[in-house]
């Protein structure tokens, strides 16, 4: 999986949570939102076309899942180290994952700043009360973030789905006052699993609200999801595009991680068989994050290869 944190404690929680109070929330969150969301607006259909051998990813819009390199961080070298070698590399940005190993929200950004890297995005299960959700709200700008994710949910009950897209709207519409964008990330069995005729995909893409909520594509599970579900078998990168375009939701970050065709198992980017220029032409986002859950060497050949790999992309 790629969300780095208890999914099973998350979603236990959650489905015994009960429902959150959206006045409360809203009292509490700050009302910051206005610059921060319109500096992280979306991209337009009228932007400036670019040559022809420009990168087809802007080398700031590069992050890296500090999941992939779980590793390094909770062996050797070591969390420092290893942000240390993510800047190295040339990664401008991370999306926050395992925590904050030791330091408060505060102390990381310092550590952060010393190193020229942003933290700006985080993935943080729906939380379990009004304190918890003012925390995590606090903590992400703190780090200065711009994104805050669900990375994972699973229920084989409709209801649960729901009431889900219901918590969230919530927690993103506190987000939103706090200026910052609140999204969900997906897995393969969104578009797998039948809840009665219909799928989770289709129930929370009908329920989020998309002045609320944003989606974060992760593209390998996507092609997984439209090849296990039969939609996508022959045209993988076309049922993702297809996910992208037709979801209410706009589809601001990507994760971007490659798939063996002989195994499907994860692979390095440019090591698999996933068209990403075709669906980076298809839709542009504003963070295109690298992941590898298995990393088919180590983390840190993993995270050079995902960085090499998006800066030579050309349009």
């Amino acid at each position: 999986m790629c969300f780095g944190f208890n999914g099973e404690a998350a979603l236990t929680q959650s489905l015994g949570a009960a429902r959150l109070s959206r006045r409360s929330a809203l009292r509490t969150a700050g009302a910051l939102g206005a610059g921060l969301l319109a500096a992280t607006a979306a991209p337009t259909a009228h932007a400036a076309p670019r040559p022809a051998g420009a990168p087809l990813v802007p080398p700031g819009q590069i992050s890296i899942q500090l999941w992939t390199m779980r590793a390094a961080l909770v062996g050797e070298p070591g969390f420092d180290e290893t942000l240390r070698s993510l800047a190295d590399i040339g990664y401008p940005k991370v999306e926050q994952a395992l925590g904050y190993f030791g330091r408060t929200a505060a102390e990381l950004r310092a550590f952060y700043d010393s190193i020229g890297i942003s933290a700006t995005s985080s993935h943080d299960g729906i939380s379990d009360g009004e304190r918890a959700l003012q925390t995590k709200i606090d903590n992400a700008r703190t780090l200065g973030q711009s994104f805050l994710v669900v990375p994972y949910l699973d229920s084989p009950h409709r209801d649960d789905w729901k009431r889900w897209a219901e918590q969230m709207n919530h927690e993103a519409e506190a987000a939103r006052s706090a200026g910052l964008r609140y999204g969900y990330h997906n897995h393969a069995h969104e578009f797998t699993t039948d809840l009665g005729g219909v799928t989770p995909w289709q129930v929370l893409t009908s329920e989020l609200d998309p002045a609320l909520v944003h989606l974060e594509v992760d593209l390998y599970w996507a092609v997984r999801g439209g090849i296990e579900s039969g939609q996508g078998a022959n045209d993988p990168e076309g049922f993702a595009i297809d996910v992208i375009r037709s979801a209410p939701q706009a589809v601001l970050q990507y994760h971007v991680k490659d798939r063996h065709p002989e195994d499907g198992d994860m692979a390095d980017l440019g090591t698999g068989h996933i068209d990403f220029a075709r669906i980076f032409r298809a839709h542009a986002v504003l963070e295109y994050v690298v992941e590898n859950d298995t990393p088919d060497v180590t983390p840190q050949q993993t995270a050079d290869i995902g960085y090499r790999y998006l800066r030579e992309l050309t349009i």
